[in-house]
Order: C-alpha cells, then structure tokens, then sequence
C-alpha cells in the first residue's frame, strides 16, 4: 500500500547515489593534499548531485524506456487518413495545437501537482489524481494506452525503487502519475520535470508522424524542434492551473482515437 512518508528525494534508485557520491568524494579529498580547499570539494559535489539530476530527467524522458510508447500515435495515425496530416506543415500545427489545447491543459498539469503530492507522502491527493486521469480518457484506445504505459512504468520502477511493489500495492497508476513517481525521486525541480515529460511526449508524437504521414527525418527534427521551444511556456501556463481549471476536452482528438480501431491500414496500437 502507498506509505505517507517516502525515501529522501536525489536518486531515481532510491538515494543512494548521494551517500555513494559523498564517500566518494570524502575519499578522494583525504587522498589529495591536506591544503586543498574545503569549498571546493563542497561545490564539486553540488555540480556532481546536479548532473546527476539532469542524467535522470535524459533518463525519463527517453523514448527508448520500455513502457511502449513508441506504440500509440494519439490520433496522428487517424489524423493523417481523416484530418488533413499529410505534409510537415500540417504536422507542426497539429502537434502545437496538441501541445497546447491538450496535453499542457491536462497531462502535464495534473504532473504539476503530482509532483509535489508524491514528495510529500500525500496519498489522499495521489489516489484523487490518479482517478482523474482514468476518468478523463476519452477513448478505450486511450485508456489502454494510459493503463498499459502506467503499468510497464511501475514494472519498470521495481528494478530501481524497492518500495515501488508496496507504493503501488493497491494502486493502478496511470502513466502520468507513475511517471511523477519517479520524478519526484529525483533531485529535479517540478518545473524541470515537467520539462523532461512534455520532451518525452514530444518526441513520441514526432517518431509516430515521421512513421504515419510520412515524413524524413530532418522533417522530424524540424518539427521537434518548433515543440522544443514552445515547450516552456506550455509548461508555465500547465503549472499555474489549479484542479478546476486542468481538463482533458479535445473532441476532435477523441473522435479520431475512437475511429483509429477501425482503420483499414495502420501502423499504431488501437
């Protein structure tokens, strides 16, 4: 069952690298001249725990982390055959409007605040999410993406946190809470793990439109690109919703989720 009261924050395994980091460099110091400054050493290990940091937010955020992924297109695949995807223009506006009407007004702000309710122990407030999350999926494409994706997540998060089989015991985490879970084990700031999901989702959405339009790869990087820069303000805007302004209404989008099961020709899971 969920415990109030979590392991310290800094290691997505749990914390040890901070003590192992420590000695480490406590070790290194003995071994080096008596007059060597302490600050010194202080700041080396302030730079080592935030590189660190920023190595598991690259971690997270990599779509080679096997919780599939790679396997939904969230509608693009439908788009393409219904809506008009059929150049890199079309995409770039399609996975902006995305970004912004969609993703930064529910997914990412309900990470916002899982954040910080996975850091304090909050449970309460975890299974309220949680169940946010279920509710608003708008398909069964989409639910099965969430519930899949959450749970190759948590199988994921055994090989890394040994409290992770207790923590989600009585708990069929959504992907995006599962994924606060483990952001919330890292030295990150919310606003920077925000970063790394909505990169994570970016690059997703942009390998199913290279695959599904189709389209070249430097098409892809251009595209990832324009999403790159936008990415910040959409995570400000996500982080500055409260629990009555976060929503997941995308008609369109669900429309196109709904009538992907019966695609005549598809690449993508439905």
């Amino acid at each position: 069952m969920i415990q109030g009261a979590l392991p310290p924050t800094g290691d997505i395994r749990g914390g040890e690298y901070r003590v192992a980091c420590a000695r480490a460099l406590d070790k290194s110091n003995q071994d080096t001249s008596a007059a060597q400054p302490k600050s010194r050493w202080k700041a080396d290990l302030s730079d080592a725990l935030n590189a660190h940091s920023l190595l598991q937010l690259i971690w997270l955020a990599s779509p080679a982390l096997p919780v599939g992924g790679f396997s939904y297109s969230e509608g693009i695949e439908a788009a393409v055959e219904w809506a008009g995807i059929d150049s890199e223009a079309n995409a770039i506006e399609w996975l902006s409007d995305q970004l912004y009407l969609s993703f930064a007004r529910g997914d990412l702000a309900l990470v916002a605040q899982a954040i910080p309710a996975w850091r304090a122990g909050d449970v309460e407030r975890i299974r309220a999410l949680n169940q946010w999350v279920i509710a608003t999926r708008e398909s069964a494409e989409f639910f099965l993406q969430t519930e899949q994706m959450g749970r190759s997540f948590v199988e994921w998060l055994k090989l890394h946190h040994t409290d992770t089989a207790e923590v989600f015991a009585d708990l069929p985490a959504s992907y995006p809470v599962a994924f606060a879970f483990a952001l919330s084990r890292t030295g990150a700031t919310t606003h920077d793990g925000c970063l790394a999901f909505a990169f994570g989702w970016a690059e997703n959405m942009v390998a199913a439109a290279v695959k599904a339009v189709p389209l070249g790869q430097s098409a892809g990087q251009r595209i990832l690109a324009r999403l790159a820069h936008e990415i910040p303000a959409a995570v400000a805007h996500a982080m500055r919703l409260g629990d009555d302004e976060r929503q997941a209404f995308a008609p369109l989008l669900a429309v196109l989720s709904a009538r992907h099961e019966t695609q005549y020709s598809r690449l993508f899971r439905s």
